[in-house]
């Protein structure tokens, strides 16, 4: 039996846990840290979601040897943020700025062990192909938006309007896995039962 430290995923994100699984960690504890999201007057797209990844993995409280591991996912029109849509009126007008268009879906990660934080970001460049009324209707219709940022999901129901992407499929889904694996072995906790 491998010693390993308590690990705690300060995510409310079912992707998240989901994306963990696929490299066999399965943490101890999930718990959604309660922080303010609001976007700071001017602030960059990057700067935002290293900034939120780092008040997420603050706000955790945890053992100090135990590992925290946040993440902050947004998707950048530009230097326009595109948050979780309000509501589905503002879900079809992301879908609208999206549509034909290629923007950057950044994933902020952040990991903290004894006080010691530290932190990856991972910027994708995603093409979202030109959408016609029926289509936008239909995935509006499917909710499958709700909680999203950008107003869809690239593992969902969405994946068919996304002809491609430049960079890490699993940081547009909400957890660059390669990064996040190099970050968790750095804190010492060992991915697939093999310690760091």
């Amino acid at each position: 039996m491998i010693n390993r430290p308590q690990l705690i995923l300060g995510s409310g994100s079912p992707r998240r846990l989901e994306l963990l699984a696929q490299i066999g960690v399965v943490p101890d504890a999930v718990t959604a840290p309660d922080i303010d999201e609001e976007v700071r007057r001017a602030e960059l797209p990057r700067d935002y979601v290293k900034r939120i990844a780092a008040e997420k993995v603050a706000a955790v409280v945890a053992p100090d040897d135990a590992i925290v591991l946040c993440a902050d996912t947004t998707v950048a029109l530009g230097r326009r943020i595109m948050g979780k849509p309000a509501d589905a009126a503002e879900a079809r007008a992301f879908l609208a700025l999206l549509s034909g268009r290629r923007h950057k879906v950044i994933t902020a990660v952040t990991v903290r062990r004894n006080g010691r934080v530290t932190a990856r970001d991972v910027q994708t460049t995603v093409m979202m192909k030109r959408l016609s009324d029926a289509e936008v209707d239909a995935y509006i219709a499917s909710d499958d938006w709700r909680g999203k940022a950008g107003g869809y999901a690239i593992q969902g129901p969405a994946g068919a309007f996304i002809p491609w992407i430049n960079g890490s499929f699993t940081s547009v889904v909400g957890l660059p896995l390669a990064e996040t694996a190099t970050l968790l072995t750095a804190a010492g906790y060992p991915i697939y039962g093999v310690p760091a």
